[in-house]
């Protein structure tokens, strides 16, 4: 199962209540009555995706039959927040490592991320709202038990998270073709990692905010690594420099 599909307008109420982390909502387009209106509502104060749908979609995402008119898609797990990942640094006694992912669609890729993140020492992962992967059950599939020590949080705008970051001391490097050698950088001190998506690699606006662009020396005959070989590379350069 990749989410928790939550069915039925009791069922969706009770899940933005009880604070159960919600990723997605659809509901069926036009429908505008009391229950639905409550749901939509609480969507929103949860700034949770919301898609208006026909009943032939609603028909095909259920898995009950018995919808009425909106189905949730619920994370697997729980997301942390960004001051865990200062209260988990702290803790330590470390700099701040923190590796941010600018639209990751793919939760074999989150996964393996994440499982890297935890063996190089990262504090957190964070992640898009939207245009990326959530964390399914996938996810915590090939993350191997990591998700269960290493914060991921959830954040609606990944520029404004990394100005706010910058704000307090962290420095941010993002892997391109176009940058300086990693090994001639200086990634040491509070750091943030930005890996880009499996396509397009890191957005103009993500690349610009970075302090520093790093090239990861390539000898073969293609000219791209994995997303989730890539963030591995240089988490260890990170871990390599933190270790003189």
């Amino acid at each position: 199962m990749e989410n928790l599909i939550i069915e039925g307008r009791n069922a969706v109420i009770e899940a933005f209540r009880s604070g159960k982390p919600v990723d997605k909502l659809f509901v069926l387009d036009g429908c505008q009555d009391g229950p639905v209106r409550t749901i939509v509502r609480e969507a929103k104060k949860h700034d949770t995706i919301i898609n208006f749908v026909t009943k032939e979609r609603l028909d095909q995402l259920s898995e009950t039959k018995k919808h009425q008119g909106v189905i949730a898609y619920a994370a697997a797990y729980e997301y942390s927040e960004v001051e865990d990942m200062f209260a988990l640094a702290e803790k330590k006694g470390e700099d701040p490592f923190i590796i941010l992912l600018d639209n990751i669609e793919d939760p074999h890729n989150l996964g393996a991320i994440i499982r890297t993140a935890n063996l190089a020492g990262a504090h957190g992962v964070i992640i898009p709202k939207r245009r990326a992967v959530g964390l399914t059950a996938t996810v915590a599939k090939t993350s191997a038990g990591a998700l269960n020590y290493t914060p991921v949080a959830k954040v609606t705008n990944l520029a404004k998270t990394m100005e706010e970051l910058k704000e307090r001391g962290l420095w941010f490097v993002c892997a391109d073709m176009g940058g300086e050698s990693m090994y001639r950088l200086n990634l040491t001190g509070p750091i943030g990692l930005v890996i880009g998506n499996e396509g397009e690699g890191v957005s103009r606006l993500m690349k610009e905010n970075c302090d520093f662009i790093a090239s990861i020396p390539m000898k073969g005959d293609i000219d791209s690594l994995n997303a989730s070989v890539a963030a591995g590379v240089l988490a260890y350069e990170i871990v390599r420099q933190r270790l003189k």
